[in-house]
């Protein structure tokens, strides 16, 4: 069973950072492709970035530029680095990992960006 844990998130103004982090129990993003996606209460999930195991990346249109998909060398960890950030930000963010039969979730993290 794999299992993601995410970690930071919070609070931010409009123009700031964060990162956020998905730790897995093993080295599985060399096999799962690692992905971020947001959710507003009432609306589908939708997907933000995602990591191939190859490396390859891919964003969503209203991120790119802005935000960052990469993970450690040991392929344990995905991160996702969001600049610029904008009240339509707003949202929970959840990690995955994915190899397509299988696809695991993190608990979601809370991101919001408000003055």
């Amino acid at each position: 069973q794999v299992q993601l844990v995410q970690s930071g998130g919070g609070l931010v103004q409009p123009g700031g950072s964060l990162r956020l982090s998905c730790a897995a129990s093993g080295s599985i993003f060399s096999r799962y492709t690692g992905g971020w996606f947001r959710q507003d209460p009432g609306k589908q999930r939708e997907l933000v970035a995602s990591i191939s195991p190859g490396g390859t990346t891919m964003y969503a249109d209203s991120v790119k530029g802005r935000f960052t998909i990469s993970r450690d060398g040991a392929r344990r960890t995905v991160y996702l680095q969001m600049n610029s950030l904008k009240p339509e930000d707003t949202a929970v963010y959840y990690c995955s990992a994915d190899n397509g039969p299988n696809v695991y979730w993190g608990r979601g993290t809370q991101v919001t960006v408000a003055s």
